[in-house]
């Protein structure tokens, strides 16, 4: 009898979906209300203007009200009640610090402050639409909980929260090098143009430039250092995009936006373009097994950009566009199976290279001979 019950309390938990999203839902409710009460310091003063403050009431509300019953549920079937009582405790703190209901003053101005709902927003409505999407849809069965994701949704925080200083400090430099250039005929031709024209021709300028940058990445080893972090995810998914070490961040977003700065592109063009790039880019690493037919010629889509990543020696020098595949046409790094097949492994050539980890992998290009140019 004793074995038998020693055997019941060895049987490993069955996971849960339920339990897992309470405490997803529980930690971004906790952060929307931390959101009401500091304002100033933890929201963007630029994403503000996006959206309401109904809009992120009500959101915050559903938030709640989905951990404390996915949470519940989780806790009376028995699966995973640690990570439920997570999103069912973080959500009752969330009311406890006021939830929907906490008051604030005018918003005032702070010369920095952080993307907090920035973060909560896109993690909420991007796992909203791409977990679902990915189960139904998906190349292969991949729990979204997959290996690393923790690492991943780390990426994912950092680059969203820190999206001022980011800003700032793609401006600093782009802005320089943006006053010595002038081309006012150039400018103009552009700015004559309707704004649906500028948003075709940025798109085009910008992956060019963002192509030739990253082409340089895999072919300059210093370089290469800080790239090679975001090519060591072994599994892609919508998240894994996200994993871009600061470095590139702040060189890929001021490489790309200095073409666009220089020529004149009218900022409803620039911005239209930045929407597409969080759409594409979330989009391109999806684990989406869907065949686009000729559109795969056109844009950039996710068996295009999955070869990119393979784990494979004759796919590590092609398919550098983000957005066209016409501009890997042009620069000769073209390469796309016709037979429809997709990568069998992901990662960089020499796993070993690239350690686990936000942290390490922040500090790796700093120590030399950590990630070599053919890893």
């Amino acid at each position: 009898m004793q074995a038998i019950r020693h055997e019941a309390t060895m049987t490993p938990t069955r996971r849960s979906w339920t339990a897992h999203l309470s405490a997803l839902l529980g930690l971004l409710s906790l952060g929307g209300v931390l959101c009401f009460h500091f304002p100033e310091l933890l929201t963007s003063r630029d994403f503000r203007q996006v959206y309401t403050e109904t809009f992120a009431r009500n959101l915050l509300l559903l938030g709640l009200v989905a951990a404390f019953v996915l949470g519940t549920l989780a806790i009376l079937r028995g699966r995973n009640r640690r990570v439920a009582l997570l999103g069912v405790g973080t959500a009752t703190l969330a009311v406890l610090l006021g939830g929907t209901d906490v008051q604030f003053d005018a918003i005032g101005q702070t010369p920095y402050s952080l993307g907090l709902d920035w973060f909560v927003v896109s993690l909420f409505f991007s796992a909203l639409v791409f977990i679902p999407l990915e189960k139904a849809l998906g190349r292969i069965e991949q729990s979204p909980l997959r290996p690393e994701w923790r690492t991943d949704v780390a990426y994912f925080f950092m680059s969203h929260v820190l999206v001022q200083f980011i800003l700032i400090l793609v401006t600093a430099w782009t802005s320089q090098i943006a006053a010595l250039a002038a081309f006012p005929a150039l400018k103009a031709a552009i700015q004559s143009l309707p704004v649906w024209a500028q948003f075709l021709l940025a798109v085009f300028c910008a992956d060019l430039a963002q192509a030739s940058l990253h082409r340089a990445y895999h072919n300059i080893p210093w370089l290469w250092r800080f790239h090679a972090v975001h090519h060591s995810s072994r599994h892609m998914d919508w998240l894994a995009g996200s994993r871009i070490h600061f470095v590139e961040i702040v060189l890929t977003r001021g490489f790309v936006l200095l073409p666009l700065v220089v020529l004149g592109f009218a900022p409803a063009a620039i911005n239209a373009y930045v929407i597409l790039v969080g759409l594409q880019a979330v989009l391109a690493h999806a684990n989406l097994g869907l065949r686009f037919g000729w559109l795969e010629y056109v844009l950039v889509l996710p068996r295009y950009h999955h070869w990119h990543h393979a784990r494979q020696p004759d796919y590590v020098d092609v398919n550098y566009a983000i957005h066209l595949p016409l501009v890997d046409m042009l620069m000769g790094t073209f390469k796309l199976p016709r037979d429809g097949s997709w990568p069998q492994e992901y990662g960089v050539l020499k796993p070993e290279t690239v350690p686990a980890g936000i942290w390490r992998q922040h500090l790796m290009p700093f120590r030399p001979g950590k990630a070599k140019p053919e890893a």
